[in-house]
This record gives structure tokens, sequence and C-alpha cells, in this order.
């Protein structure tokens, strides 16, 4: 089954480096390029890619409102923000906003093509231990504790521990561990738990944690 990949980015040189690699790999295929996030919101609506690459800072739409824009149209597309910076504020933002991870512009290329076979699979590409941290980082910005709302009720105790877990940045194997649960069992609970709160995958639950003041900011 090929993959199909959107490239948004403003850098032209950038985007040719990327297709090169993409395109030497038999289950990908690159089908469409765009310079800004406007385009890149147009091209995807158009195209309906698998995956899109999105750089992060573009001129007229950039990668948090272009993310932004996607995920409230419904678009199924897993969205890679890519930026210089490992600790990008906008990375968060973006992560927020629905992307499924980001990825630093100078990724080796065999991280670049696992990451997106990552997200094509359902999976995130960052680590929920990485968003920790970066959300750890600035969390001086972040706005003040939501309250909870009416899905979380419906989380049973279980999904609940499940959640923090996840949320800690704890693997499904340590979960299943700590929880002396198998590693099936725990897959369920997280499956059930996006579903209840409607997030894309775990890295929404570690955001969604945060968001809802129900792992602390720090430490």
């Amino acid at each position: 089954m090929t993959t199909r990949i959107l490239l948004v980015d403003d850098q032209e040189l950038l985007r040719m480096g990327f297709r090169m690699v993409l395109e030497a790999q038999d289950d990908f295929a690159v089908v469409g390029e765009a310079s800004n996030g406007a385009e890149g919101v147009a091209l995807a609506k158009a195209l309906q890619p698998d995956v899109i690459l999105m750089d992060v800072r573009m001129p007229e739409l950039d990668g948090v409102q272009a993310t932004q824009a996607l995920v409230s149209a419904g678009c199924r597309a897993r969205i890679i923000i890519l930026t210089t910076f490992d600790l990008d504020e906008y990375a968060h933002a973006a992560l927020r906003a629905g992307a499924s991870g980001f990825l630093l512009k100078d990724a080796q290329p065999t991280d670049l093509l696992s990451a997106i076979r990552a997200v094509a699979s359902g999976d995130a590409v960052v680590a929920p231990s990485t968003t920790r941290r970066l959300l750890a980082t600035i969390a001086h910005q972040l706005p003040a504790a939501e309250p909870l709302d009416l899905a979380a009720s419906t989380l049973t105790p279980r999904e609940r521990e499940v959640l923090l877990a996840v949320a800690r940045g704890l693997s499904n194997a340590e979960i299943a561990d700590a929880l002396v649960l198998s590693e099936a069992t725990v897959k369920t609970h997280v499956g059930r738990i996006l579903a209840k709160l409607e997030l894309r995958d775990r890295v929404q639950i570690v955001i969604y944690a945060y968001d809802h003041g129900l792992v602390p900011a720090r430490g």
C-alpha cells in the first residue's frame, strides 16, 4: 500500500531534498508540494494525502494555523510538523492543534522515513515523554488548567490510570508492567480513551492531561 505525502515548506531546496528521499521508497508517493500554509491547506483538501510534512514557520499561514484549519475541516491526513528547534513552542502549539508529532529538519533520513510510516499506521511520531518535556519546558506559557469535561467522566477508573500513565510518558509495555496487565489490554484501554475523549493519538492524551491539570507541568 502506497502512502501519499504532501510537502508544505517555504524552502524549495528543502522540499526537493525531502522528495528525493521519499520517492526512493517503494511505499511512498509525493502527491504535491506547497510553499506556504494557505497553499498547503488547499492542496490537502484537494489531494487528500495520507501524511503531510508541514513546516511550522511559513509566510501567509504558518504550520500551526494550517494544522488548525485542516483538523477543523475534518482532514484525516496525519500531520508531522517540521521544526528547527527541539523545544519549539510552535511545535507544542501544533501538537495541541492536532498534529501527530514533530521532527527536526536535520533529522536523519531513516528517522524521517520511520516517522512517516509510524503516523501512516496510526501511531504518534513523538514519544509522550518528549511531549512531556516540551510542555514542562514551556510551562510558564501554558494557559490555566481547564475544568474536566463530560467526556472525562465516562472514563473508567482503570482507563484514568492508563491515561495518567501515558501522560507520564510510559510505553504500553511499561504501563502493562506497572498495572499488571497485558500489553494487549493496555492497547485496548488506550484505544477507548482516544475514542471517549475524541483524541487523535497518544500525544493528544499527554496534552489533554496537561490542559486539564491531571499532571503537574513540572517535575
